[in-house]
């Protein structure tokens, strides 16, 4: 099993496959449907860094993040799935989420040197190994605005790189 320290370098995901076993520590974000079109617009704009928001080497996990914990929601989701090729452009590296996203977007994966990794919905072991949270964006959309954690050891398994995916025939 490797472990991924994010934020990471696009060279730190090179000998990556699909099926790969992966533990995520360090600092990742949080954000899916009502948050990641306006991250987008700031990307887009220009603006991440006047809102203290540096994607480069990051991490994007599909979740909200409430009292009880935070649980991946479906990657493929019109909103969530058509923001990956964009923010994997801005620098994000990694998406993590649950369910199988559509072969062009795992293409555009491999054109920004970025991938998917698909993590289980067990809400109690990804609390244990969240050391701290913080909302970064958006606090008005409460547990779907855009959140920083601190995590150790988040197991799973990458289902999308280099132009290929889990879900291929």
């Amino acid at each position: 099993m490797k472990k991924l320290v994010f934020p990471v370098r696009k060279e730190d995901l090179d000998d990556l496959r699909v099926g790969d076993k992966v533990l995520i520590s360090g600092t990742i974000f949080c954000g899916r449907d009502a948050v990641l079109p306006k991250i987008i617009r700031l990307y887009e704009e220009g603006k991440l860094e006047e809102n203290g928001l540096h994607l480069e080497g990051g991490l994007i996990f599909h979740t909200a993040v409430s009292r009880a914990g935070v649980g991946p929601t479906s990657s493929n989701k019109l909103e969530i799935e058509s923001s990956i090729p964009v923010l994997s452009k801005a620098g994000i590296r990694m998406h993590l989420g649950k369910g199988q996203i559509s072969a062009a977007t795992v293409k555009a994966l491999a054109e920004y040197g970025s991938c998917f990794a698909i993590i289980a919905p067990v809400t109690a072991l990804l609390e244990s190994k969240t050391l701290s949270r913080r909302c970064v964006y958006a606090p008005e959309l409460g547990m779907e605005a855009f959140y920083e954690l601190t995590v150790e050891d988040y197991p799973a398994v990458i289902g999308g790189i280099h132009g290929k995916s889990i879900y291929d025939k």
